[in-house]
């Protein structure tokens, strides 16, 4: 959290969109928040995402990426620091993208977050793509949420062969 002037931290809290992009608190974390965000992510999807029907689970990622996308864009124009690394709700998106459809039990859950992590750090195209070309909100949210596919690929090619 170096990069961020004094007393910016307080204020994005104090803010319901500072509070959201960050995933609740998690983008804060002195090390690795993305890491810790994507782990945040698990909670919800656990307690209440895994078991909706489709339509649903469909419908709760849709308004999560509208939602992020405008959190992010917020802190982005306070901040005036383009995908700060306190922006975590991103992985919650990606990471509830990896999971949709996933096999019941924890392992293909920590499977699908491995996974995840492997694609977002990677970036492979049009990852990578979306990460350099792509700004502000949509922009920081888009290039995890096409992480999340590639995992999400990867998570059912991995079911078919298990």
């Amino acid at each position: 959290m170096s990069q961020l002037p004094e007393g910016t931290r307080r204020r994005l809290m104090k803010h319901p969109l500072g509070w959201i992009a960050a995933g609740f608190g998690a983008g804060f974390a002195p090390k690795a928040p993305g890491t810790v965000g994507s782990v945040a992510a698990l909670l919800p999807w656990w307690f209440f995402m895994k078991d909706l029907p489709l339509p649903a689970y469909l419908a709760v990622v849709v308004a999560g990426f509208a939602l992020g996308w405008w959190a992010a864009h917020w802190v982005i124009h306070d901040t005036k620091i383009e995908d700060p690394g306190l922006v975590v709700w991103d992985e919650y998106v990606g990471v509830w993208i990896t999971l949709l459809a996933a096999p019941a039990g924890w392992p293909w859950m920590l499977a699908g977050l491995v996974l995840f992590r492997i694609f977002d750090i990677a970036k492979p195209w049009p990852v990578s793509w979306a990460d350099r070309k792509l700004h502000g909100g949509f922009g920081a949210m888009l290039d995890d949420a096409l992480a999340g596919l590639y995992a999400l690929g990867s998570l059912q090619l991995l079911a078919l062969f298990f």
